[in-house]
């Protein structure tokens, strides 16, 4: 398709007297800024900020068009190729976005209601006659007709070009669904319409982690009302509702090689926190900290998810607690947070952690001794258990003392005085 066609057949604002521009320039910067908030609040679809090159291309066509309309006023022989070849771009870009004819179209129709809004406003206290506002008015809808024509062209040209038209519309929708803050009903369910996907109240995302050196296979078959995304650096898939048994496994039957984290069922709404929860259940996965199955269920680590969340945040909670082990040698630090993480474990009782570490009774009252000299109060402090407690389940077993160098600047202030520090520590002979 060509854009030939374009303003060449539109009505050409000749008759129109040029001073009409020089009333009307002075209107253009704060006119087409009125456009893309008018079209932005009553169109669900342009509701999600305008940054980025996208925007930036909706509001050069805006712009692009009110300044063509008054340059022609005041020469009708001015060029108009630069904004026939922007508003056929913006077509085909609203085509790559996944948007409807519709939604296209409504936004010229916007456009052009809101410039007459202004050319009244602007006619009204210029004082000019019906005759001159009756011709602005047929010139001006004429020209935004023209442009929508245009972009028309585009759309449709973009559209011929794509044979996956509606796997575009379907990515587009998952990453509506996915989008912090989330996208306003109507824009999900214009989309949703689009595609012929039945909007549900709650919905499951799926983290899917591909085989090493390996991809997601791209053209899996899934049920048709599964939305995913398997080309990106973390690819996921959207199921309506609850994942049940049968739906996991048709899952798994489409990506036999990949591990898959299931999120919680939650309303639309909360998709994208469930499905940072799955991804994060990957990555704890991978790193030991929860079982690392085919298919994991977020929603059974929820505690582990919660703990490992901020992961910064937990080594700066483990070296404030902990700074009273500063000067201790690692051995001796492992002891006693081996022996504390025990103490905490079983609620004090000592028969209990010895059978736990297995050591006698007597070398788990000594180092309850040393324990009690090194943190003091901080034992019988229900907060300050819940916090010792929270920082070693987030060690993990296989390292319990912290990252973070020994004692970080904020941890200084709470090390205990030299005084108050015990002897290095030595297991009583009946360790031995």
């Amino acid at each position: 398709m060509s854009v030939e066609r374009g303003l060449d057949h539109a009505v050409p604002p000749t008759a129109l007297p040029r001073k009409l521009a020089e009333i009307l320039r002075p209107e253009l910067a704060s006119l087409s800024d009125e456009i893309v908030d008018e079209i932005r609040g009553s169109i669900p679809a342009y509701a999600r900020p305008l940054d980025g090159p996208y925007g930036r291309s909706i509001r050069a066509g805006v712009q692009y068009a009110i300044t063509l309309f008054v340059a022609q006023i005041a020469d009708p022989r001015v060029s108009k190729e630069q904004s026939l070849e922007v508003h056929h771009r913006l077509g085909q870009n609203e085509m790559r976005e996944g948007r409807s004819l519709d939604t296209l179209q409504s936004a010229y129709r916007v456009g052009a209601r809101v410039s007459w809004r202004r050319i009244m406003r602007v006619g009204r206290r210029a004082g000019l006659s019906s005759a001159v506002m009756s011709q602005l008015a047929d010139a001006m809808l004429a020209f935004m007709d023209e442009l929508a024509s245009v972009a028309l062209d585009g759309y449709l040209e973009a559209k011929a070009r794509t044979a996956g038209a509606l796997d575009t519309w379907r990515r587009r929708l998952l990453g509506v669904l996915l989008e912090v803050p989330a996208a306003p009903p109507k824009a999900i369910a214009e989309l949703a319409q689009l595609t012929g996907w039945g909007v549900p109240e709650q919905a499951s995302p799926v983290a899917v982690k591909s085989p090493l050196n390996g991809r997601a296979r791209r053209h899996a078959t899934f049920d048709s009302d599964v939305l995913a995304e398997l080309d990106s650096a973390e690819p996921c898939i959207v199921v309506p509702g609850a994942v049940t048994g049968a739906r996991l496994a048709t899952l798994e039957a489409a990506l036999p090689d990949c591990r898959l984290a299931v999120g919680p069922c939650v309303p639309l709404a909360n998709l994208a926190d469930s499905l940072r929860w799955a991804r994060r259940a990957l990555v704890l996965a991978d790193r030991g900290r929860i079982p690392a199955q085919r298919v994991i269920r977020a929603e059974g680590h929820l505690a582990a998810l919660l703990v490992h969340s901020d992961g910064a945040l937990t080594e700066l909670l483990r070296a404030r607690l902990f700074a009273p082990l500063a000067e201790m040698t690692d051995k001796q630090q492992d002891r006693l947070l081996e022996t504390l993480r025990a103490w905490l474990d079983s609620q004090a009782n000592v028969v209990e952690i010895a059978e736990r570490l297995q050591v006698h009774p007597q070398t788990v009252r000594y180092r309850m001794r040393q324990l009690q000299a090194t943190f003091g109060d901080l034992l019988r402090d229900p907060a300050a258990r819940f916090e010792m407690e929270l920082v070693l389940r987030a060690a993990g077993d296989d390292q319990l003392r912290p990252e973070l160098p020994w004692p970080p600047p904020l941890a200084r202030a709470s090390v205990v005085p030299a005084s108050r520090r015990p002897t290095p520590l030595e297991d009583s002979p009946s360790r031995r």
